[in-house]
């Protein structure tokens, strides 16, 4: 008969389960590095496939370690990359060569063409946003990472200070100290999410980076800044008591 002060017998964890726990430890290590490598691999595989075609069958990189080894013509020679490094000097000429003069005097005339065509002037159109978007140096990122009250008074969201509000939406919606436009992400694709204009003695300025802030609503609240003391910033060290 067992009493109160009788030390509870230690669980055995059969080998199955340790295997298991190993085997979900590798595959968290493993996954990320391989879906990284292959992801890389098939954009590289991708570009070739696309840039290839272009070049003379007699520059390619397989023929010509064929040709200089003297190997059999149908050896297969896979060398991926090649592709790659042409995109990427063709890229760099043309936007070289169009912040040139001449180079806006052609574009300024082939958009003024394109303009002309209804269906080909919206895809244009649509595409030049999302590229200037996206690649262009010049555009502006979130300034802060904050908190606000949404979508009630009491429930609080992680959000993204853009721009203080202008122009006829400040004007008309009488906040005494302006409107900030905040950006609050979906999770886990921060991509998508909401435009909301808040009062701004209402928006809460977080310490955090703004790449702290996308981690932490990437991972569903699971990534803190700071493993050890999510309370404290990550660049900021721990205070010792």
């Amino acid at each position: 008969m067992n009493t109160p002060f009788d030390e509870e017998p230690r669980r055995k964890v059969s080998m199955f389960a340790r295997l298991r726990a190993s085997f979900l430890t590798g595959l968290v290590v493993i996954a990320p590095v391989g879906l990284t490598i292959w992801l890389i691999w098939a954009v590289i595989g991708w570009i070739d496939g696309f840039v290839l075609p272009f070049v003379p069958r007699a520059y390619h990189p397989d023929r010509m370690i064929q040709d200089f080894f003297g190997l059999a013509p149908e050896s297969q020679i896979n060398v991926r990359g090649f592709g790659v490094i042409i995109f990427l000097v063709f890229t760099i000429m043309v936007g070289w060569m169009a912040k040139g003069i001449i180079g806006r005097s052609v574009l300024r005339f082939g958009e003024s063409l394109v303009e002309r065509t209804p269906v080909v002037r919206s895809i244009y159109s649509g595409i030049k946003q999302i590229s200037e978007t996206v690649f262009a140096q010049s555009e502006r990122s979130f300034e802060k990472a904050c908190l606000i009250e949404y979508p009630r008074r009491g429930i609080w969201a992680i959000g993204f200070i853009s721009t203080p509000a202008k122009g006829e939406i400040s004007r008309r919606s009488g906040a005494p100290d302006g409107l900030l436009s905040i950006f609050v992400p979906t999770t886990p694709n921060p991509t998508s999410g909401f435009l909301l204009y808040f009062p701004t003695e209402d928006v809460i300025e977080l310490d955090m980076s703004v790449e702290d802030a996308a981690k932490l609503v990437i991972s569903a609240g699971l990534v803190y800044p700071n493993s050890k003391d999510p309370s404290v910033p990550q660049d900021q060290p721990l205070s010792r008591t």
